[in-house]
């Protein structure tokens, strides 16, 4: 059987849809419906059962899938040594990050390795943190770029940076004038939140629960860039971010931002591997090439340009 079916099949159940993964292989659902049947044939039986809302394993498929994910990260790790046996580093990277991530660390990344191992390919996933947890844990990703809400002690982990938390609002606004804004002061605030049941979403209610009053959602967002453009454009209305995912429209004058403080909610942004498994050679690179970017950068995911950080601790 060819690994690359069995990648097809894991695709497909990670995505719950064939749709999904046509767009992601850049392909007609027809296609893919085309291979998964053939896999069938050849397992003896059906791997997917449809619902109203896409495809989910059926008992079989649950059988195949724990034992084709360990064949397949050994077939990857066999193929990636005999590369390096030939001389030169290769192979796909599949990595997974947070939004906040995407550029410019990971642009910098890319133009690197295009010029040092150009043989080395990028397979890229953003997500929130727990998604990207899971995706780490079924072997989905190599390695992911995660928060985390204390310091990681594990070696499968390391530490990149450390992000405060800052009260972003319209340029002129009196709240986010000061360096830094008391928490207990967002009571009655009308703010752009992430959805529930996003880990970020419980840290801030219950922070909020714990001073005696409760968050007022005016609206709720999991994407980063409609957060931003919503404070932008609306007198008197405020999201919680980070300092990584506001830099470029700090610079621009676009956004204003205010620390948060009493507590602070500092976020660990940590690399974090997988605890079973060796990483190939291309993927150590990759791994090698994020530390010492962000490390560049004064432990920041973007360039330092005034844009607001917190140290990394020791």
């Amino acid at each position: 059987m060819n690994p690359n079916d069995f990648r097809l099949f894991l695709e497909v159940a990670e995505l719950g849809s064939f749709t999904k993964a046509a767009v992601l292989r850049q392909t007609v659902q027809s296609h893919i419906s085309r291979q998964i049947g053939e896999l069938e044939k050849q397992c003896g039986g059906a791997l997917f059962r449809r619902t109203g809302r896409g495809v989910v394993l059926t008992d079989l498929g649950h059988r195949v899938e724990a034992r084709v994910r360990g064949w397949v990260r050994d077939t990857d790790q066999l193929l990636a040594d005999i590369r390096v046996d030939a001389g030169e580093p290769m192979g796909e990277v599949r990595l997974g990050i947070l939004p906040s991530a995407a550029h410019p660390l990971m642009t910098h990344v890319f133009l690197r390795l295009k010029t040092e191992f150009p043989k080395i390919k990028l397979n890229v996933r953003e997500g929130q943190g727990g998604e990207l947890d899971a995706l780490l844990d079924m072997g989905s990703v190599d390695m992911a770029i995660l928060f985390r809400y204390q310091k990681p002690t594990g070696a499968d982990e390391k530490l990149l940076a450390v992000a405060g938390t800052y009260l972003v609002s319209r340029p002129g606004d009196a709240l986010t004038q000061g360096e830094t804004f008391d928490f207990t002061r967002l009571a009655g605030l009308r703010l752009v939140l992430p959805r529930r049941p996003a880990h970020w979403r419980a840290v801030l209610d219950e922070t909020a629960r714990s001073k005696g009053f409760v968050l007022q959602a005016e609206v709720e967002a999991d994407s980063l860039r409609v957060q931003k453009e919503l404070v932008a454009h609306t007198p008197g209305l405020y999201s919680l971010l980070g300092p990584f995912s506001i830099d470029a429209e700090l610079r621009a004058g676009r956004l204003q931002a205010s620390r948060v403080v009493n507590p602070d909610l500092r976020r660990h942004v940590t690399l974090a591997l997988p605890k079973q498994g060796q990483l190939t050679p291309a993927s150590k690179i990759v791994a090698r090439m994020l530390r010492e970017t962000v490390e560049g950068w004064g432990h920041r995911l973007s360039e330092p340009e005034d844009a607001p950080a917190d140290p990394l601790p020791g």
